[in-house]
């Protein structure tokens, strides 16, 4: 049994070192119109949050309340495949369409599917989004 152990623990160091990001939550179950759905996170551009629910919004632009607070959405969720822009969006990387600067070193960011108000990146995130997008 030890010389198990011994073979087994120099593996658990190695997956320790590599860095995996965590895989997440891979769908969402939503209510709309008196039925359930499960939306794949694969289908769903960002999370936004409206009147102080969030909302996820699909890439064939539909909209549905979820049940968790956006901080909440942010840890159950990848990181590689999404990213908290600033107190009101989480956006999926293939949704961003393309990247601006903006006034005071702010990004502006368009995405493929519309959002109701300017997505911007606050300076303090700008780098750390930019390298979200160059390495994932």
């Amino acid at each position: 049994m030890q010389t198990l152990q011994k073979q087994v623990s120099p593996l658990r160091v190695a997956s320790k070192g590599t860095g995996s990001a965590k895989v997440g939550k891979t769908s969402f179950l939503v209510f709309n119109t008196n039925k359930y759905f499960i939306v794949p996170t694969e289908n769903i551009a960002f999370f936004n949050v409206k009147y102080d629910s969030s909302i996820l919004v699909s890439f064939d632009r539909q909209e549905y309340f979820v049940n968790y607070s956006l901080e909440q959405i942010q840890h159950l969720l990848s990181e590689k495949q999404f990213f908290r822009l600033n107190r009101q969006y989480l956006i999926n990387f293939h949704a961003v369409k393309e990247v601006e600067y903006y006034f005071a070193r702010k990004l502006l960011v368009n995405l493929t599917v519309p959002a109701s108000e300017k997505l911007l990146v606050p300076k303090e995130k700008a780098s750390r989004f930019l390298n979200w997008l160059e390495n994932r």
